[in-house]
């Protein structure tokens, strides 16, 4: 397995944010976490790139312990991340944010600065510009291409449609199996249900902190997801 978290927990402080979180993502494969706001989805994301730290054996990458490193050091091990938000570098251009993606892992595989240009060809257009003189959704493009730049085997993609016009949206998602195509395996966290179904083959669902669903996206239903969100029948 590429990526399994066991019994994975994170605070902040004195507040508790995850309960014994399970989850396991296979190479090539794309999972999808979905969850209301506040589910702790995003606690997720930063506890498996080493925002938060852990106990090693929490979170493990090709069954190696990965749980105690620094970010940077999961970044090393081709781990890469979407982060909300984007966080582009204000004062660099578009081509100097994505140059930034390759410096701390120097990898072989299929992405460069003229295979990002061609899955975002605005971005070839926009590459002098400011990266935060962009919209929202070219930004988004930015910070996609920033993460892939590092050549990673897992891309992880904390929502990446949130506040984006639906054309927008749709240009980003259709990258997606793009990016699977190139050998990386994608985790999507999303509120969007229906975006992260169409993408996923498997789904993981999380309210408050635990894991509330797990199935093949194919399967699932909306009843199902529905008590997986909010506890109850509809």
């Amino acid at each position: 397995m590429l990526l399994q978290t066991h019994g994975l927990t994170a605070n902040y402080g004195q507040f508790r944010a995850l309960f014994g979180v399970d989850i396991a993502v296979a190479a090539g494969e794309c999972v999808a976490i979905i969850g209301a706001n506040g589910a702790g989805k995003s606690t997720l994301m930063r506890a498996i790139t080493g925002v938060i730290r852990n106990e090693p054996a929490m979170v493990l990458h090709r069954g190696e312990p990965i749980g105690a490193l620094s970010s940077a050091e999961v970044m090393k091990r081709g781990i890469a991340m979407v982060p909300e938000g984007r966080r582009l570098f204000p004062s660099l251009s578009v081509e100097e944010n994505l140059l930034i993606g390759g410096q701390v892992r120097k990898a072989p595989g299929p992405w460069n600065l003229e295979a990002i240009y061609e899955l975002f060809p605005i971005l070839r257009e926009r590459r002098r510009n400011p990266g935060t003189a962009l919209s929202g959704g070219q930004q988004q493009m930015v910070a996609i291409g920033r993460a892939l730049m590092s050549n990673p085997e897992l891309l992880l993609c904390d929502e990446i449609s949130l506040g984006l016009a639906p054309v927008v949206i749709r240009d980003i998602y259709a990258a997606l199996p793009k990016i699977r195509a190139g050998g990386a395996a994608i985790v999507v966290v999303e509120q969007d249900i229906g975006k992260a179904l169409a993408v996923a083959d498997r789904v993981y669902c999380m309210m408050e902190g635990r894991v509330t669903l797990t199935a093949k996206a194919a399967d699932v239903s909306r009843q199902q997801i529905h008590t997986a969100y909010f506890g109850e029948a509809a």
